[in-house]
C-alpha cells in the first residue's frame, strides 16, 4: 500500500505497542512497514533533506501519541504503551488522529505551544491553518518541529550521566560567550566542592569576574523550590560571589521564580525547556538538517530612470 499519512499511522503504532513490551523505535518502524505491506520502493522515497518519508511519518505519529500520553519513552529510543494508551485501545477506536487526541489536556497544551519569538502564531495542525498566509504556515510548522526537537533534546539530557551533564552545561555557557575556552572553563567546573555550588566559569575571556553554577539534572515533575535557591545564594555569599546561574532539567516552583535575594547577589534561573531551546539556538547536541530561503521581490531593482 502507499505510505499512509502520519495520522493514519497513529492507531497501527499504538496497536503494535499493545504487547506492553519495550520496542526500539527502529524496530517499530520495520514492524509497521511489514504489517502495512509498505513496498520497498516506497520505503526508499526520501524527503528533500534525505530522511525516508515513511520513517518521518512514523516519527510524527510517535510524537503526537507521546504528547497525548498514550505512549511513553522510558529511555532513549525505546517506546512503550502507557496505561492511557491501553485504555484507549480497550474501547476499540476505528481511527486515532489529531481530533481524537484533543480530548487529552496534555495534547491540547502541546498544540497551543507558543514561542517567545512568535507569540501570535499558535501551533495547530496544518488543516487548521487555512486562514494563515504561506509565511505564517511555514512559521507554524517550524515551531512545531522545533518544539518536538526541544522535547527530544530534553528527554536525552535527563538520561545523561552527571559528569556528561556538567560538561554539557560548560559547553553551552562557552558557546554563549562565557568562560573563554572549553579548556579554561572545564578546569573550573567541579573543583569547588562547596555545598550548593557545582562549579564556576569566567564571565568573559579575561576572567574579570566569576559566575558560580548550580546544575540539577532532575526528572520532570521534580521541581526546584525556593529552599534550593536559598542554599545556592547562601553558598554564593560564603564565597563572596555576586553572580550565579541555576540550571535544571525540570522546572521551578512559583515561589522560586518570585524569589529575589535581598543582598547584591544576582541569580539567573534556567529551566529544562529554556535549556533545550538554548542548546538548539547554539547548535549544541543538534545539527542543521536543511535550509530554506524565502525571497521577496527587490522593488528597487525594477525602478527605471
Amino acid at each position: 500500500m502507499p505510505i499512509p499519512d502520519y495520522q493514519t499511522l497513529m492507531l497501527p503504532l499504538l496497536k503494535l505497542l499493545a504487547d506492553e513490551l519495550p520496542h526500539k523505535t527502529k524496530d517499530a518502524i520495520e514492524s509497521l512497514a511489514i504489517n502495512l505491506n509498505i513496498k520497498d520502493t516506497d520505503r526508499q522515497k526520501l524527503l528533500s533533506g534525505g530522511q525516508p518519508i515513511f520513517n518521518n511519518r512514523v516519527g510524527w505519529a510517535r510524537t503526537y501519541l507521546k504528547k497525548a500520553g498514550l505512549i511513553s519513552s522510558p529511555t532513549r529510543g525505546i517506546l512503550e504503551i502507557s496505561e492511557r494508551g491501553k485504555a484507549v485501545l480497550s474501547n476499540g477506536p476505528v481511527t486515532i488522529d489529531n481530533s481524537f487526541l484533543k480530548q487529552f489536556p496534555e495534547f491540547l497544551k502541546f498544540q497551543n505551544y507558543k514561542s517567545e519569538d512568535v507569540k501570535s502564531l499558535p501551533v495547530k495542525p496544518t488543516n487548521e491553518t487555512d486562514d494563515k498566509t504561506p509565511e505564517e504556515r511555514i512559521d507554524i510548522a517550524y515551531q512545531m518541529i522545533r518544539q518536538s526537537l526541544a522535547q527530544e533534546v530534553l528527554d536525552t539530557v535527563r538520561n545523561l550521566s552527571p559528569a556528561f551533564f556538567e560538561r554539557l552545561v560548560v559547553e553551552l555557557l562557552v558557546k554563549m560567550g562565557y568562560g573563554g575556552s572549553i579548556k579554561d572553563a572545564g578546569q573550573a567546573v567541579g573543583k569547588t566542592g562547596d555545598e550548593g555550588i557545582d562549579g564556576t566559569i569566567k564571565e568573559d575571556k579575561l576572567g574579570l569576574d566569576i559566575i558560580y553554577i548550580q546544575a540539577k539534572r532532575w526528572q520532570e515533575g521534580n521541581v526546584v523550590g525556593r529552599p534550593e535557591l536559598h542554599k545556592f545564594v547562601g553558598a554564593l555569599a560564603g564565597q563572596g560571589a555576586k553572580k550565579g546561574i541555576f540550571i535544571t532539567t525540570s522546572s521551578f516552583t512559583k515561589e522560586a521564580l518570585n524569589y529575589s535575594p535581598k543582598n547584591e547577589i544576582k541569580i539567573v534561573l534556567i529551566n529544562g525547556d529554556e535549556l533545550a531551546q538554548l542548546m538548539i539556538d547554539y547548535n549544541l547536541g543538534v545539527s542543521p538538517q536543511r535550509h530554506y530561503e524565502i525571497k521577496r521581490i527587490d522593488s528597487d531593482y525594477f525602478e527605471e530612470g
